[in-house]
Formats: structure tokens, sequence, C-alpha cells
């Protein structure tokens, strides 16, 4: 943990109690957005020759300062730490890697509307994220173009009110939590009219980096919409939980909300039994049911992060006699042009 004389007065720790709430959107203008700054607050300046400006310029740092503070002061392979700092490893360039690992391009239907399986359509929502990291399976997409939002949703709207097959709207980015509440409202009201949606998924990283984005105005709108919701958090090690994310994630289990968890396996952050058991175990005991453990995406930027498919399997194996059932993962890759998840 950083200690208290290297923490930003603007940084909220889980058990601080202001004497007003500190709106999610000025934590979020806080952020660290240079390498060095972060670095800084580890006590880890000395480090400072492995950021690559580079990559950084390619794909900005930035982590919320209340993430930070859950990192490893001096720790220079803090798992927190691992996923979201620039390094010289990004620029290499590896066989099988590409800027399109997952086949976004292929499923396009609309303007930041994705069809790659039955019955479900995903709205690349917004290009935001609270925080950016270094594996991300969408740092070369673009957004710029490509995000549903624009025009008021109605292009997107209009493609799922003509196509009947699709049951279940997901709601991705970037993340769409990111977004004003009011603006997920436009969408909802504007898909309530269409009788073949029957459940609405949630892709979000936000109440894990940002816990305090899970506002009344967020539950508020959950509980308005008509249809059973999933939200489908995404964390990588025990470490990103704390209280505030603790309650973060009850006063979304308190909105109706089924929460499950989607976890990226990564060297150097969680490739081992116990990092991984860990994990399930922490995010069980904060009501969030483990869903799915992803092999890396193969996008251009990432290769550092690889764990062989063997590794993986030995892991998950490990995992499977540990823990009780309901506790492990499903491993699984993503593969362009397949008709759902592909099991390993």
């Amino acid at each position: 943990m950083i200690p208290a004389a290297a923490i930003s007065p603007h940084l909220i720790l889980p058990d601080a109690v202001p004497s007003e709430p500190v709106r999610w959107q000025q934590l979020w203008r806080e952020a660290v957005r240079d390498p060095r700054e972060l670095l800084a607050l580890l006590g880890l300046g000395a480090l400072a020759d492995r950021i690559s400006d580079e990559a950084a310029g390619q794909f900005p740092l930035r982590v919320p300062r209340g993430f930070v503070a859950r990192m490893r002061h001096g720790d220079p392979d803090d798992p927190l730490l691992r996923q979201v700092l620039p390094l010289d490893e990004e620029m290499g360039v590896r066989a099988g890697f590409s800027l399109d690992a997952v086949g976004d391009a292929a499923a396009r239907t609309g303007t930041g509307l994705l069809q790659k399986y039955r019955g479900r359509a995903l709205l690349v929502a917004t290009g935001s994220c609270a925080i950016n990291c270094r594996y991300c399976f969408r740092r070369h997409f673009p957004y710029a173009a490509e995000t549903a939002a624009r025009d008021g949703w109605r292009e997107t709207v209009e493609v799922i009110r003509g196509d009947r097959s699709i049951e279940e709207v997901i709601l991705s980015g970037g993340d769409p939590l990111s977004l004003a509440t009011s603006k997920l409202a436009e969408l909802t009201a504007e898909l309530e009219g269409i009788a073949h949606i029957r459940r609405l998924r949630i892709h979000t990283r936000l109440p894990v980096v940002l816990p305090e984005r899970v506002d009344q105005d967020l539950l508020q709108w959950l509980q308005r919409v008509p249809w059973p919701v999933a939200i489908v958090l995404h964390a990588n090690h025990a470490n990103e939980f704390d209280a505030a994310v603790d309650a973060a994630l009850a006063r979304l289990r308190s909105s109706g909300a089924l929460l499950l968890n989607q976890a990226v396996l990564l060297r150097g952050v969680n490739d081992s039994a116990g990092a991984l058991a860990d994990l399930s175990e922490r995010s069980f005991a904060a009501g969030v049911l483990p869903y799915y453990l992803h092999q890396l995406d193969r996008i251009q930027g990432a290769a550092h992060f690889e764990v062989s498919d063997d590794q993986a399997k030995a892991l998950h194996a490990t995992l499977a006699a540990r823990l009780s059932g309901y506790l492990v993962p499903r491993l699984v890759r993503e593969v362009a042009g397949d008709s759902g998840k592909r099991p390993l």
C-alpha cells in the first residue's frame, strides 16, 4: 500500500468518511496519467527507465488513485501495477498477434454494433475507460468511428428492432459505465419498446477500479430497466478488492442484478494456482460468481502477458481440484468466427 505521506490529498481511501461524497467524475478526472508519477507514488522512481514513452503515447496510462492505493508500495512486481504500466515489451512485434485479435471488424452489423453469437448483440457504447489495461483486446479499436452512442443510438436501436433473433443486449466498450447514467437511460428507454429483448448484460470494470461510480442514480436506473440484468465485472487479482469495492458490489446486488466476474490469465499477474484460487474466493466473498478465465486475446502489444495453453490447462486443473465447483471459472478462448467462447 502507499504510505500516507505519498498519497494525493484527492485520494479517497476505503475507510475514509468525507463530509460530502466525492462524485465519481471528479475522481476520474484526477486519475494518474503520468507513468513516472505512478512510480513515484509507489516509491519506485528508480524504475523509470523501464517505461516506454512510445507505448504510453500509443495507449496512454490512466489509473484511478483509489486503484493505485491498492498497489504494494515498493514492489516492482505488484500484480496491479503490472496491468497498467507501459513497458518496452509492448513495442515488440510477435507473430500471431494482430490489431483485431477477436474479429470485431468482421462482426460489425452497424455503427458500434457487433453480432458474433446467436441471439446476442453487443454495443460498443463508448471508447472511454476509467483504467487503461495494457492487455486490452480493443486497444487498437477505431472508437472515433465506431461508437454506438453516436447520433443518439438511432442506428443501433433500429438494427436491433429489425432483428427478432436478438434477445440479449450487451453493453460493452470501452466501459459503458463511463457514460453518464442519463445517457444509459436514454438508450434503455429506446430499447424498451422492442418486444424481443429479454435480457440486458453490462460488461464493466468501473465498480472495481472506481467503486464510487455505483451511485444512487446508477442504482435507480438499474432498478427501472424492465429486463433481468447481468453485470459482468472484470477483476484479475484478489488485491483489486477492498472495502470500497465490497460496498459498491453490495449496492449493485441490491438493485437485483446478477454479478459475475471474468478474468484474463496474465503472466506476472495471476499465473499461479494460488493467485487464481484467491481471486475466486475473494470475488465470491464480495458476492460475485467466477464466470470466465480467458486465455489472452492475441492483440498487438500484449504478447509479454501470454501464458501457454499447456500451463493454463494445468493451472485450471489444479484450481478444479482445490475449489468447490461453483468457484472454478470456465477456461476459454475467444476465436474469431466461432459460435461461442471455445473451452480449453
